[in-house]
């Protein structure tokens, strides 16, 4: 079983033809799938929108009437996965944005390197559509030089991807010892920084899988603040990357 993981906070213009792309290419791609949607206190049309694909697509939506922010929507969703899953060792989850920057044709080699051995698969951003908001950019140019050591000791390229399929069983190790409790601190890209320092210790494969992101739909501004992202990235690189080496010494 895939399990596409889906944080949503007002994306009433995009959800409904993401879900629909999504449908087409898993039914191509021939394999049993399960959409999880996190509903994150959207006061749009998002409910409305997702309710009209409840009867059509293999879709379960979670809600938070609270917004949570993506760290909270992704640890619920994963959880959800890891309680819905009878294989963990076979089903994976993959992580996609609701805004359709990142394409669900994308699934389907991240989930073929799962099935070729792979723990984690990680999406590699090698170009863009049409050139990605101020803020991205900002933040990603500076990323490397506020992680330092830490960027180059990352088992994938592009650590600040979110866009990822994780075998659940890799899931269920890293997140043993939290029972209940948040397992990510730090918001956006941040976040997905903390997550594969998390979980790439249980991983015995990791491989990376190149993605195009696109900034063409007419969805909604990128809500990514450079700042608040890099002071992240900061925090993510003392408590989580560096403290095993601090410790060993």
């Amino acid at each position: 079983m895939i399990y596409v993981c889906i944080p949503a906070h007002n994306e009433e213009r995009t959800i409904g033809v993401l879900l629909w792309k999504i449908r087409k290419v898993m039914l191509e791609f021939g394999r049993d799938y399960e959409i999880l949607v996190l509903n994150d206190a959207s006061t749009d049309g998002t409910a409305e929108a997702l309710d009209r694909y409840r009867r059509v697509l293999p879709l379960r939506v979670l809600e938070e009437k609270q917004c949570v922010g993506y760290p909270g929507a992704v640890q619920r969703l994963l959880r959800e996965a890891l309680h819905r899953t009878s294989y963990p060792k076979r089903d994976a989850a993959v992580l996609l944005q609701a805004d359709f920057t990142e394409s669900p044709d994308y699934i389907v080699p991240l989930i073929k390197a799962v099935e070729g051995g792979a723990d984690i698969v990680a999406g590699v951003v090698e170009g863009n559509g049409r050139p990605a908001p101020r803020a991205v950019r900002v933040a990603r140019r500076m990323a490397p030089w506020v992680l330092g050591s830490a960027f180059g000791r990352a088992p994938v390229s592009d650590p600040l991807s979110g866009f990822r399929a994780y075998r659940l069983i890799v899931l269920k190790k890293a997140l043993a010892d939290f029972r209940g409790k948040p397992f990510l601190t730090t918001d956006g890209w941040a976040s997905n920084v903390e997550l594969l320092g998390l979980v790439a210790p249980h991983a015995r494969r990791i491989v990376e899988a190149p993605l195009t992101l696109r900034y063409d739909v007419d969805g909604r501004p990128s809500r990514l603040n450079a700042v608040r992202t890099l002071r992240g990235l900061l925090r993510v690189r003392r408590e989580r990357w560096e403290r095993p080496t601090n410790e060993g010494k």
